[in-house]
């Protein structure tokens, strides 16, 4: 599958995420407080709840409903209840735009 185009470097700002929905699934793009892009799906592995929802701290997304967090770089549960890792996916980003591969 080519890389897909999702959003504009500046739509996301420093230390937050953004929800972006293709083929059916839902996928979370963050981008770090050095200004990296990263992707994991966009569903808390505990209860399916979107993480667009929740806190972005440092390099950890938090579950808005119960509160897991999730390392976004690794896709690494960090905190109960979540015990399954998100799975993470490639990101490049060209002229502005970041783009990732969900192959």
């Amino acid at each position: 599958m080519p890389w897909i185009d999702a959003c504009a470097t500046e739509d996301i700002d420093p230390e937050d995420l953004i929800r972006f929905d293709h083929g059916g699934r839902s996928y979370a793009i963050y981008r770090s407080p050095e200004g990296a892009f990263y992707c994991t799906d966009g569903l808390c592995t505990h209860e399916q709840v979107h993480l667009c929802d929740g806190l972005v701290m440092g390099h950890e997304i938090e579950c808005p409903k119960h509160n897991a967090t999730f390392d976004y770089r690794s896709g690494k549960a960090r905190r109960a209840p979540a015990c399954i890792d998100l799975r993470t996916h490639p990101v490049r980003v060209e002229g502005g735009r970041v783009l990732i591969d969900i192959a």
